[in-house]
């Protein structure tokens, strides 16, 4: 009989009945959990300052060069043509290529000395509570899988969201609402739904979408002639059924995740009629908003809502703000943008510090990629940006983040980052750092393998923490 070492042994019992046998634990695990309360508050790997997250979500792809990230070359360079060459192309890059000035001003604020373009005029007044991250590259120059990237750490889509893996690894400190809230456009961003996927982790931990207008969440209320009682003995008549089927049918995973949902729609109808309505925030806190205002209307309410939540529990909110994709007319297009989301971003903040929430909640702005310093397609007045994965700026604000600090730096034109570069993964294990994860830590064994938020691990970017 040849002789077997110790590898080829554990090799032959990972290809045979145990790896079964431990791939059946594994199940009986995920089982037992899904038996337990799975948005109960947990303990994270790290002591952390940060308990909640806030992420701002500009989809489209807001241009750096034009926001927080000014480039003086291009003022010498501007409408001059050149040739790209070596780098990704977006289906955008056909053509002439010229370069194109910021049609912004800059200016800096704070101690700190943060650059900001001059459409910032609320925003620059908490310049020192923000830490700017100008090194971040993504992987595709595509709308969809930038944003499955930027949201998910998987461009192909698929896998859970950011929030998801946050309420996964710490649960929720509100039973009564759901652990991981999203507040959408009326058009859902590129790739839909999946953004905020529960993916292969249970469905306990998927995103829960508030409409952006009508009733946040369908069917809140009861129907008429229903009381609660009643609404109570119905649930309790389906939970023996569905115990029923369960002892016989144990493969069948989903049907304790749709049961939990059933039991925590039950009680988000007390619950949450309180926590989404702002009638009973005062006239002040309204107008530091801007809700009522025609452009700060809307994300002055997301805005609102989102620290509503947070002093609720809620573990992770993220809010969508759309059409940064300014391929032309960039002046009109992210002026009025920024004019949008200036106000209520600053209140957010000015809000939590006022509570003293800000220390403990950890806001994030980002897009799913930046913008090129040039106009590809379009001459004349008509000036935009194509995409860029290789160069946009971030910024944090609480939660333990590097306040007052800008970390990172682009090229003199803004193409492309060239001091602490980092892939979007290390950003996302940095995220999950100042809430007290470990990304290594924060596993879930699907498919064969134990799978992360990070794909196959990052660094975590240490200038970004306090």
């Amino acid at each position: 009989m040849p002789h077997i070492n110790r590898r080829e042994s554990l090799f032959r019992l990972g290809t045979s009945l145990g790896s079964i046998a431990f791939a059946s634990l594994l199940a009986e695990s995920s089982q037992a959990e899904a038996k337990q309360n799975p948005l109960a508050p947990k303990q994270g790997h790290f002591p952390a300052k940060a308990k909640n997250c806030i992420f701002l979500m500009m989809e489209g792809g807001p241009s750096h060069i034009d926001t927080f990230d000014p480039k003086p070359a291009l003022e010498k360079l501007h409408l001059k043509q050149f040739t790209r060459s070596g780098e990704q192309k977006s289906a955008m890059e056909s053509g002439k290529r010229y370069y194109v000035k910021s049609p912004f001003k800059f200016q800096k604020h704070g101690q700190s000395g943060a650059d900001m373009s001059e459409n910032w005029q609320h925003l620059s007044t908490v310049a020192d509570d923000l830490c700017f991250f100008r090194g971040c590259q993504v992987d595709s120059v595509n709308h969809p899988t930038a944003m499955y990237q930027m949201n998910c750490g998987n461009r192909f889509g698929g896998d859970p969201g950011i929030g998801a893996w946050v309420t996964y690894g710490l649960g929720s400190e509100n039973q009564n609402l759901p652990g991981f809230v999203v507040l959408p456009e009326v058009s859902y961003p590129q790739g839909g739904a999946p953004n905020w996927s529960n993916g292969y982790l249970p469905a306990f931990y998927q995103g829960t979408p508030l409409r952006p207008k009508g009733s946040p969440i369908l069917d809140l209320s009861p129907p008429k002639g229903v009381s609660a009682e009643r609404q109570r003995m119905n649930l309790d008549l389906l939970a023996t059924m569905n115990e029923r089927h369960a002892q016989q049918h144990p493969e069948h995973k989903e049907l304790a995740a749709r049961l939990e949902s059933y039991e925590l729609a039950f009680r988000m109808q007390t619950e949450i009629p309180n926590a989404i309505d702002i009638s009973d925030e005062s006239q002040k806190t309204l107008a530091m908003y801007g809700v009522g205002k025609a452009e700060t209307d809307s994300f002055g309410r997301k805005c609102l809502l989102a620290r509503k939540l947070v002093e609720k529990g809620v573990r992770f909110v993220q809010l969508f703000n759309g059409t940064w994709d300014s391929h032309d007319y960039i002046e009109r297009a992210h002026g009025n943008l920024i004019r949008g989301v200036d106000q209520p971003i600053a209140a957010l903040i000015k809000d939590l510090k006022s509570r003293g929430l800000l220390e403990s909640t950890l806001i994030v702005w980002c897009g799913e990629f930046g913008r090129t310093p040039d106009n590809g397609v379009r001459g004349g007045v008509a000036y935009g940006r194509d995409h860029n994965a290789n160069a946009m700026t971030i910024w944090m604000a609480g939660g333990g983040c590097n306040a007052g600090h800008t970390i990172g730096a682009t090229d003199e034109t803004g193409m492309e980052a060239v001091e602490e570069v980092r892939h979007v993964r290390d950003f996302h294990v940095t995220l999950l750092r100042l809430l007290g994860l470990d990304d290594n830590k924060l596993t879930y064994y699907h498919a064969g393998r134990f799978k992360q938020l990070s794909q196959f691990g990052g660094k975590v970017i240490e200038d970004l923490i306090a």
